[in-house]
């Protein structure tokens, strides 16, 4: 099992460890982008980080800053116990196809309003994502979408050994 000990944050960074539970949504005028086969999906400066204990960032993006003609919706549904049920959209550019890997709260739980009609990427299913200029690295695990970048330090929940945390 992986040890938990708190990453302390260097100047300029954030420890996830100091995120709230429940979760918090904040604005962010960061540049984020999500490029899959070949294709820039998504590009915006009016993305949403929700923060939470434990999780790296994950962003979502206003849709009308997505290529929407890209993304399917799916029959998956799942549920979250602070911001509800989320739907899922397939992302294709010609022949290259990732199932369920983006989604949205059409009608998000109260508190997290902000975020009705957004859509989230996870960036293990994508070709590249950014912060910035910087490549972000997944999350590991396939449950969350987290987001992590040079300015994040954990260790982060999603990988082998961190469910009981």
């Amino acid at each position: 099992m992986r040890s938990m000990r708190r990453i302390p944050p260097g100047p300029g960074q954030e420890s996830v460890w100091d995120y709230p539970r429940p979760p918090r949504v904040e604005p962010t005028s960061r540049r984020v982008r999500v490029l899959f086969g070949g294709v820039m999906i998504a590009d915006t400066r009016r993305a949403l980080r929700v923060l939470e204990t434990s999780h790296p960032p994950t962003y979502y993006i206003p849709p009308e800053d997505v290529r929407m003609e890209y993304l399917t919706p799916t029959v998956r549904q799942s549920f979250c116990e602070f911001k509800g049920i989320a739907g899922y959209y397939t992302v294709q550019v010609g022949e290259k196809r990732a199932e369920n890997a983006a989604w949205f709260y059409a009608r998000p739980s109260p508190g997290y309003e902000a975020l009705a009609g957004y859509i989230a990427f996870y960036p293990s299913r994508m070709d590249a994502c950014y912060v910035d200029d910087e490549p972000v690295v997944a999350q590991e695990g396939d449950f969350y979408g987290g987001w992590i970048t040079s300015d994040i330090v954990g260790p982060f929940k999603g990988g082998p050994g961190t469910w009981g945390w």
